[in-house]
């Protein structure tokens, strides 16, 4: 199995509940019902509250979202606690304080907040704003997955395979993993398509395991489009296709991907799956030593590639993944007029062809128009 990997979440989804305001019946007189109202709650369904805090914060008005935020969080609101701690982990209109993030993280989590447990337990796994304490990452990991938060449970199925702070287990590893990849969390569904591939935790079944290595590729994870690339090229698990595999390896590529960049470089040079093009087999190669991936058996293949091939190739790759400008088409700014041919006793040849013995004009230095 590959190294372990912990995800990091963006905060795209915090649902910040409106706090429950104790309102006198007595006092507060009930509104009247406004028929229109009435009947769009019919037709669309009941309205949600407009939550101030979390509609600043998606719009980008981060300091706003923590004028609102602020009180909530104060009278022991956890997803408003998580929502201040999310702008100053990522600095957010504020400058970035990762120590302020894990107070504020801790708060929710002790208030049952799913999300600021895995944040947490992503800054104690890292050392960041806290200091660095595996073994608390791992308990954490485990209270946020215990609660049905996925990436929790993505994290927890990673330990139990390295083993040294959850107990070895690849059955239990596979379990979670799955649970994970169900979910579409794209990196799960790429590890449990490679433990069915394996065998690890559970029987072999590399058809299965390669749909789940697809549908992580089609969630755009570039590692997964590699090893669905490959798939489809020895036509394991799957029916070989040699031209979906480049087409698979050319979006890793492009994606940045170095071991993409490389096996595409090679199709390209020999036509394989794809029309021959030694040029651009030079700029993916080009790409993939600039991360550090060398490859004498690539270069044999190209050791054939025409000089002016090989530069246009390695501009391409110095400009990618922006296009190389084409040539500006030449202008022609002076006119040649016609004149009258003078007798040549009144236009004397110049000395270079009056006397061929005389010597030649120094070359000039200037660019010559051919």
């Amino acid at each position: 199995m590959s190294k372990p990997r912990f995800r990091h979440l963006a905060l795209l989804t915090l649902l910040l509940p409106l706090p429950a305001v104790a309102q006198d019946a007595a006092v507060v007189a009930a509104p009247q019902e406004n028929p229109g109202e009435r009947i769009s709650d019919q037709v669309f369904g009941p309205r949600v509250p407009t939550d101030l805090a979390f509609g600043a914060f998606q719009r980008g008005y981060f300091l706003t979202a923590l004028e609102f935020a602020l009180p909530r969080a104060e009278q022991g609101d956890a997803a408003a606690q998580t929502l201040i701690a999310e702008i100053y982990a990522k600095g957010l209109g504020v400058a970035q304080n990762d120590q302020r993030a894990a107070s504020w993280y801790q708060l929710a989590s002790n208030n049952g907040n799913m999300l600021a447990t895995f944040e947490l337990a992503l800054l104690y796994q890292e050392g960041v704003g806290v200091p660095k304490n595996r073994a608390r990452a791992a308990d954490l990991f485990s209270k946020a997955a215990e609660a049905g938060y996925i990436p929790a449970k993505y994290n927890m199925a990673l330990l139990h395979i390295e083993g040294v702070y959850a107990s070895p287990s690849l059955a239990t590893a596979a379990t979670l993993m799955k649970e994970a990849a169900d979910a579409e969390l794209p990196e799960a569904q790429y590890d449990y398509g490679t433990m069915l591939i394996e065998g690890a935790g559970l029987p072999p079944d590399p058809e299965a395991g390669a749909r789940y290595i697809e549908r992580a590729a089609i969630q755009n994870l570039p590692a997964a489009q590699v090893d669905y690339a490959t798939l489809l090229y020895m036509g394991k698990g799957v029916d070989k296709d040699v031209e979906a595999a480049a087409s698979w390896y050319a979006r890793a590529a492009e994606a940045g991907n170095a071991v993409a960049q490389n096996r595409y470089a090679k199709l390209l040079a020999v036509g394989e799956g794809v029309p021959l093009d030694l040029e651009g087999a030079a700029m993916w190669r080009a790409l993939s030593r600039r991360q550090g991936l060398n490859d004498p058996s690539l270069d044999r293949l190209l050791i054939s590639i025409p000089p002016q091939d090989l530069a246009r190739a390695e501009e391409r790759a110095r400009l990618w993944p922006s296009p190389v400008p084409s040539d500006a088409p030449t202008i022609e700014t002076i006119l040649e007029i016609p004149t009258t041919t003078a007798p040549d006793s009144e236009n004397p040849a110049p000395a270079s062809e009056a006397d061929p013995e005389a010597p030649d004009a120094p070359p000039s230095s200037e660019p010559q128009n051919p």
